[in-house]
């Protein structure tokens, strides 16, 4: 079982206000440092197989802090690669015109309605433009890719975008892509997927605080279902369906965490 976690990269200074797409030179804010190294911290026991980050610097600098926390160095996946491997699959969506324009203004713009109702017919205007089920193949194919590359023991964490990582998990659950604005993807979030031969079983989704040592794989115990298989009958409650899984995330205190900040784009 390859476990994934996503990451989200921290708060910029127009997170939320303005469309950054591949705009070039936007850093994490003070903000967003923070939230990167308060991830960091809760990540540093984990032990990561490897980093592999979107080429844009606000996710550069998200999975640095995290690979800083890291200890000694880990086995890297191939020669010469450095600590953080930039994959350009994992870039955000090529917004075309869209691209450094207020949220305020492409809310009026009638292609928004699409985007939110039905976006896998969405491919946005100019000639740098990329349709949004062509962001997910790409996204996904980097998953899987990278899956065969490090192997079934293996848990490495992939810093991405909002709407690339909803694009994944829409996939890792089977639903497709015009319900993925259902799911929700803050920044410096962290979503875990544990792909198996047979399926993907998506452990946390937006989850923002609490213990992590749980998405470590599970040993194996004598009469335990085969690798891939769900539980009948729902499992103990303990961790889910998947093998080894985690149950839902939840905040100090044990209460469900929510999902607040619905329809932030970055």
């Amino acid at each position: 079982m390859t476990t994934v976690l996503l990451v989200r990269h921290g708060l910029t200074a127009v997170t939320g206000t303005v469309l950054l797409g591949w705009t070039p030179g936007v850093g994490l804010d003070d903000r967003g440092k923070a939230q990167a190294a308060a991830l960091a911290q809760r990540l540093a026991s984990i032990p990561l197989t490897a980093i592999v980050s979107s080429p844009l610097q606000r996710c550069e600098e998200t999975a640095l802090a995290i690979a800083e926390q890291q200890g000694e160095p880990k086995p890297e996946p191939c020669d010469d690669d450095p600590v953080v491997t930039i994959d350009d699959r994992l870039g955000e969506c090529r917004y075309g015109d869209w691209t450094g324009q207020e949220m305020t203004t492409l809310t009026k713009d009638p292609l928004w309605r699409t985007v939110q109702e039905h976006p896998s017919a969405v491919v946005f205007p100019g000639s740098e433009g990329e349709a949004l089920r062509d962001t997910q193949h790409r996204a996904v194919a980097a998953i899987r890719d990278w899956n065969a590359r490090l192997g079934p023991d293996a848990v490495w964490l992939a810093c991405s975008h909002g709407d690339v990582i909803k694009s994944i998990v829409a996939d890792a659950m089977g639903i497709h892509l015009d319900l993925f604005q259902r799911i929700s993807v803050d920044p410096c979030s962290l979503t875990a997927i544990r792909y198996t031969e047979h399926r993907p079983f998506v452990i946390r989704v937006n989850d923002r605080g609490g213990a992590v040592a749980d998405l470590l794989p599970a040993p194996r115990t004598p009469g335990e279902a085969p690798e891939g298989d769900a539980v009948v009958g729902g499992g103990d409650g303990q961790g889910g369906n998947a093998p080894g899984g985690a149950g839902q995330s939840r905040a100090p205190g044990g209460e469900p965490r929510d999902s607040r900040e619905h329809g932030r784009r970055d």
